[in-house]
């Protein structure tokens, strides 16, 4: 990754501000990696907000409040969640006090917690981040076509950069979001396949888009499954209890540039070996 001098702004030599997201820390292999390699990555890549998918970090499904504090700890400005936000029990109240732990808008009303927050980066310019969950195989009761309009109306009266998080399955739904949003925010990043896609791309609109950042955590896996349990599983149709590989870690994500206003300039898969 290009190297740029940070100044006392917390701003690029180029007057540029970057934004760091991390793709779907998977256990603790994938926790390792991360609270390890973020604080000297951030510097390395110039990064004055960082964004870090966890609904993984818990044995590979869900989030406690001790791994949020740790994964926070470690220098993520904000955590997103998706479809697994609810796996661990003791979430519910965290979220409901928390202001860098979201999960997705399109949850219903009812629910704990928050779809958007606003964080300063080290700059001091406010980083709204949104997070959503597509239709496909996730069934939220709520469409997020139906609310995302309102949700980035309202991201943009308090921050010139934002940054969406669309936890989905299909590519259709990412693109399409990405697309209609175009011109609208920073950047739309997907997750949730845990499979970095060779797509990452500045919009004509001047929205960043990259379908799927990837997985941060065991490669040498199914999606960060045991390959073994999920094979069987595939193959006879037969339950089984998953369990988080650990062999060829890395950390995986996308790194985002913009400037004073909030318009994307580039963006640039990120993919790091661990250790």
């Amino acid at each position: 990754q290009q190297r740029l001098a940070v100044g006392a702004s917390g701003r690029a030599a180029d007057g540029s501000l970057r934004v760091l997201f991390i793709g779907d820390i998977v256990g603790a292999p994938g926790r390792r990696a991360l609270e390890e390699r973020l604080p000297a990555l951030k510097e390395e890549l110039c990064a004055a907000f960082c964004i870090v998918n966890g609904e993984n970090a818990a044995d590979g499904v869900g989030i406690t409040p001790k791994l949020a504090a740790r994964i926070l700890a470690a220098g993520a400005d904000v955590i997103t969640l998706g479809n697994h936000t609810w796996r661990r029990t003791e979430i519910g109240a965290y979220l409901e006090s928390s202001e860098q732990v979201i999960r997705p808008a399109n949850f219903s009303a009812t629910a704990p917690g928050r779809g958007s927050t606003v964080r300063p980066a080290a700059d001091g310019t406010n980083v709204a981040v949104l997070n959503l969950l597509g239709s496909l195989f996730l069934s939220p009761p709520i469409s997020m076509f139906e609310l995302v309009d309102e949700l980035v109306e309202r991201a943009r009266a308090e921050a010139p950069v934002v940054i969406v998080d669309v936890h989905a399955e299909a590519t259709s739904e990412k693109v399409a979001l990405a697309q209609w949003l175009d011109g609208k925010v920073t950047a739309v990043v997907g997750t949730h396949t845990h499979v970095q896609t060779s797509d990452a791309r500045i919009q004509r609109g001047g929205t960043a888009a990259i379908t799927d950042v990837g997985m941060t955590g065991p490669h040498d896996s199914v999606i960060g499954v045991k390959s073994d349990l999920a094979i069987h599983r595939m193959r006879t149709g037969m339950p089984v209890r998953f369990e988080t590989a650990e062999g060829g870690v890395r950390i995986e994500g996308a790194l985002v540039e913009c400037d004073g206003d909030g318009r994307a300039t580039a963006i640039e898969p990120v993919r790091v070996p661990y250790p």
